[in-house]
């Protein structure tokens, strides 16, 4: 979806349905999943790629991003296939809103790239703001190295989400 450097579209990638019924039985670290009633709201859903609610029901999975996506597509991350906690609807949502595209972007992230075969290539701090975030993306695309950006919560680390090249 490109047609020129200044038009570059990137989505985020929420987690999809059949990757999310597995976690939801059992995550990425071989555990049970133990649903809750989040009190507060306010936890960055990978699922629909929103805050919770309070009183929605959640789970806090572990998950490993990029496992699927190597197994899809043949690369061998090797010892960067790590996992990490993720809070996800703990039942079926309607996904992200179609109108979102960059979520999360009101605080800094971190948005880190990988190759095709699955290894970081590097990173960037990215400031709050969704033009921002465009502008890092569309940095990381230009290399043609870069297959995959996923985006991370600094203060943790945690996997907020994936674009893949345009």
């Amino acid at each position: 979806m490109t047609t020129g450097r200044d038009t570059m579209v990137h989505r985020a990638r929420a987690m999809e349905p059949g990757v999310l019924s597995r976690l939801r039985e059992r995550d990425d670290a071989g555990r049970p999943a133990v649903p809750f009633t989040d009190p507060e709201g306010g936890a960055p859903l990978r699922c629909c790629l929103r805050r919770s609610e309070p009183g929605e029901r959640l789970a806090l999975v572990s998950y490993a991003p990029l496992r699927r996506w190597a197994a899809a597509t043949g690369a061998d991350p090797g010892a960067y296939d790590e996992q990490g906690p993720v809070f996800v609807h703990a039942g079926d949502c309607a996904g992200p809103d179609a109108g979102d595209r960059l979520p999360f972007a009101n605080a800094p992230r971190v948005a880190r790239r990988y190759s095709a075969q699955g290894r970081i290539l590097g990173g960037a701090l990215v400031e709050a703001g969704a033009g921002r975030f465009d502008a890092a993306l569309t940095e990381a695309f230009d290399d043609p190295a870069v297959a995959l950006v996923h985006v991370r919560a600094v203060e943790y680390g945690c996997f907020l989400y994936e674009v893949r090249r345009p």
